[in-house]
């Protein structure tokens, strides 16, 4: 069976104009966009979650244009839509029951944020005995600050891919997977 393509909240507040801008989220949504299609193309099953905060809670605000599916990757009928509230997808939602009744042993994941949800749902998935298989050009992350040093974007993605590669996920490029340069 073809993996599942697992499209984690790639929302409008993370772009340019939105309440909480990434590093790179144009390409990321971009190489997500390819993905998204060889999937459909294929005929293979796609997931898409989309995260909603409370009114107040900063950015991806239920009700906001910053909560919307960017349009590039946007649900089709017959894509499923999940919605979460915290960082983990499997938290609170049906995902786990949703994968589990397409049969699903392999995860193809894609989204925002790398250092958050990708992270956090990655993480859960491999616990749960799936193999996941992260995109990693399909990602984005934002700039960071711990203890007065100022983290850039991409070390952050980079940092975050690197210890989801060591914790058991295959980290690729939008290439590797359509088969295109």
């Amino acid at each position: 069976m073809s993996p599942v393509l697992v499209i984690i909240e790639i929302q409008r507040d993370y772009f340019p104009g939105g309440r909480h801008p990434l590093v790179g989220p144009d390409a990321a949504a971009a190489a997500a966009a390819r993905v998204l299609a060889r999937q459909r193309e294929q005929g293979a099953p796609v997931i898409h979650v989309r995260h909603e905060s409370p009114a107040g809670g900063g950015f991806l605000e239920v009700g906001t244009d910053g909560a919307e599916i960017d349009a590039r990757v946007a649900p089709e009928a017959g894509e499923s839509v999940i919605v979460k509230h915290a960082p983990n997808a499997f938290v609170g939602t049906d995902l786990h029951e949703r994968l589990r009744g397409l049969g699903a042993e392999n995860l193809l994941v894609v989204g925002m944020m790398t250092s958050m949800c990708v992270d956090a749902t990655v993480r859960a998935a491999l616990d749960l005995d799936y193999a996941v298989t992260v995109v990693g050009d399909a990602c984005a992350a934002p700039d960071l600050s711990h203890g007065g040093v100022e983290v850039p974007g991409e070390a952050v993605h980079a940092a975050f891919l690197a210890a989801l590669g060591g914790a058991g996920a295959e980290v690729v490029t939008s290439a590797e997977v359509t088969g295109s340069s």
